[in-house]
């Protein structure tokens, strides 16, 4: 839960977990972030269960030991109370109408920190808002190739979310599909902020609730891991 260069966040939800891979990038993108930027290092949100799968609730992903959340708020020079953890915001860069980053929050510290995260060659992709895209494909400079990696997703104006390649000990584990070719600053972008996406309809009647995850549903693989002792 603590290390010199990261705290984990919402303890209570017992997610900071991670096969060894992805442990291992954690704490050596931690170990870099002061380096590149003025942060001390890095708060981390939500990353898997102790036994990976499907969560109760807050995300579809998440679920094989590959992904995490990284607040968009520098970890501070002080180790954070539990309670803390459990209440503290995280911090929302982008502006109100969701159109680009908020300029009293966003900084150069933020565009280096996600920028050092693409640049790690076992990061297969970032998801980051598209406010937030649009801010780093105006303020990159030089090489810009890592921006192929950091894609534009619903949310994530709070915290990016990393993922790296499949392991080599996980044949089953599926890749990404590689990105689209440049750097996603293009026509693309204009998407995100049409009227459809910055404000949808909600819906005309009631919303079904999904269904139920049942171990039938997953993979054989996984009754292995839930059975275990």
């Amino acid at each position: 839960m603590n290390g010199q260069t990261w705290q984990v966040m919402r303890l209570s939800r017992n997610r900071n977990w991670g096969h060894p891979k992805m442990v291992d990038f954690m704490e050596r993108f931690a170990a870099k972030v002061p380096k590149v930027s003025d942060w001390k290092g890095l708060l981390v949100g939500d990353m898997a269960q102790a036994r990976g799968g499907p969560m109760y609730t807050g995300h579809a992903s998440h679920q094989v030991g590959l992904d995490a959340d990284i607040w968009l708020t520098p970890m501070p020079d002080r180790e954070l109370t539990r309670l803390e953890r459990e209440e503290m915001s995280a911090t929302n860069v982008v502006a109100d109408d969701r159109r680009d980053v908020d300029p009293k929050i966003w900084t150069p510290d933020h565009h280096a920190v996600i920028k050092a995260a693409a640049q790690d060659p076992e990061v297969e992709r970032i998801f980051v808002n598209a406010a937030i895209k649009k801010a780093l494909c105006r303020e990159a400079t030089g090489n810009r190739s890592w921006l192929s990696k950091v894609r534009p997703f619903y949310g994530h104006n709070y915290h990016f979310h990393v993922r790296i390649h499949c392991p080599a000990d996980s044949p089953d584990c599926k890749p990404q599909d590689p990105p689209p070719t440049g750097d996603g600053c293009g026509h693309e972008l204009d998407f995100w902020f049409t009227p459809a996406v910055l404000n949808p309809k909600p819906p005309t009647g009631p919303v079904k609730p999904r269904p139920g995850l049942k171990m039938a549903d997953l993979p054989a693989a996984c009754r292995t891991v839930v059975m275990a002792p």
